[in-house]
This record gives C-alpha cells, structure tokens and sequence, in this order.
C-alpha cells in the first residue's frame, strides 16, 4: 500500500481544509517547502500536491508547484498534481511543471471525451478524482453535487486508460475521523487499475484497516501535520 503525503496550497502555504471549506484552513507552514523536506527526510516516496487557489478558481500557482516538484524529485519522491485542471491546456501545463501525474475532477464529469484524449495523450500519468459524498461525485471545488455514482465514474475512468482512482469521501476530508474503507474497496473490486482512499485518516488505526481491506493507496495530510503519528510510523504500516 503507498502513502501519499499531501500538500494543500493556498497564497503560497501549505494549509488543509475540513471538507473542502475555504473559510476552514489551518496554515501549517509559510513556506512548503519545508514540508517536502520533511516528507523526505522521513523517506516518503510519493506526494500529492492540490493548487487549491487553481480550484477556487484563482490564478493557479504553476511556479511554485514546478519548485516544489523539482524539490521532490530530488529527494526521490514522485508527485501527482490536481487542483483547478479544468481544461485540455490546464492538464498539459500541470505536467509541464514535472508533475508525474496530474490529477481531474470536474473536467471528468463535464468534459468525458476530452479527457479521454487526455489519458490517450498522457499515458499513464492521468489520474482521476472520484470526489464523492455520499456516493456521488461533487465538482466545482467540491461545491456542486453532481448526478454520476463514483463507481460509475471509476469504472469509465478506467476504460479511458486513466492510472488510477483517487477516490475522497468528502464528508470525511480533515475531520481525522476515519477514511471511508468500505466504499474505497468497492470501487477497487470493480476496477483493475489502482484506487486510492483520501480523508480522514487520523490514526495508526486507520491505516490498518486500508491495509487489511487491500486498498492500494492512502493519502495523509492533517494526521501528520497535527502529529497524530509520525510519518515513519505511517511508512511501517503500509
């Protein structure tokens, strides 16, 4: 199972939200790039940026990401962007920074075809965002529900040739309260490529239970941030 260190970005800090609330973020560090060194000094080998201003619709902060990804790599870690790719040449310039894979979620839903070219013209480095609540896919930066299941999304993914799932129960994000398994494991029973779980880990616990249900991926953020756990006792349990 890998864990995947995330990094919000908001005006230039590494923040997390709950839920996906702009008006709910915590800063965690002026400068992220003292959280990269972090994740890799402790020997995290894969993170997860979001450009949240990008989401809300703001400027997207390309210069930044393409430091950070740089820094990343350096140490040895591969990263996946997401975070307001809501066109053909918003994906190709996230990939463009050195990103390994970028990461959609409302251009999935209202742009089918034209992310199905995207996976064919990224191969391999397309991952997309099951963003659901209550087993329906939200987009818009979370603030739309829309009338697509995640299975259904998943499973057209994957016929799209996208590498993996990101599958975050929005109800669940930065609360720690536990990540939604269950519904984690039923999209990877359906699918073959990869499915990752996102929100509310808070615990060891948690990472158990994701291990125990053969979940290939979990995604860490406020868990560590509030030292919850360590990041090196996190790494032993996946």
């Amino acid at each position: 199972m890998k864990l995947i260190c995330a990094i919000d970005l908001l005006g230039g800090s590494a923040v997390r939200l709950v839920q996906g609330d702009r008006a709910r973020a915590t800063r965690y560090a002026d400068d992220p790039r003292t959280v990269v060194d972090r994740f890799l000094g402790a020997g995290v080998t894969m993170m997860h940026f979001v450009d949240l201003d990008g989401a809300f619709g703001d400027a997207p902060q390309s210069a930044l990401l393409a430091d950070l990804i740089a820094r990343a790599h350096g140490g040895g870690a591969k990263v996946e962007v997401g975070g307001g790719l809501r066109d053909a040449a918003a994906i190709d310039r996230a990939l463009e920074t050195g990103a390994d894979w970028a990461v959609i979620g409302t251009f999935a839903l209202r742009e089918p075809e034209a992310t199905a070219a995207a996976c064919a013209r990224h191969p391999g480095r397309i991952v997309i965002a099951a963003d659901a609540r209550d087993g329906m896919v939200a987009v818009d930066g979370w603030r739309e529900a829309s009338t697509v299941s995640a299975l259904d999304l998943a499973m057209v993914a994957q016929r799209w040739g996208a590498a993996a799932i990101l599958h975050t129960d929005i109800g669940r994000d930065g609360l720690q309260g536990g990540p939604a398994v269950d519904a984690t494991a039923a999209l990877q029973a359906a699918v073959e490529i990869d499915v990752y779980a996102s929100g509310g880990v808070g615990t060891l616990d948690d990472l158990d239970a994701c291990k125990r249900a053969r979940l290939r991926g979990v995604v860490v953020g406020r868990a560590i941030y509030e030292n919850s756990f360590s990041i090196e006792e996190a790494m032993a349990r996946c």
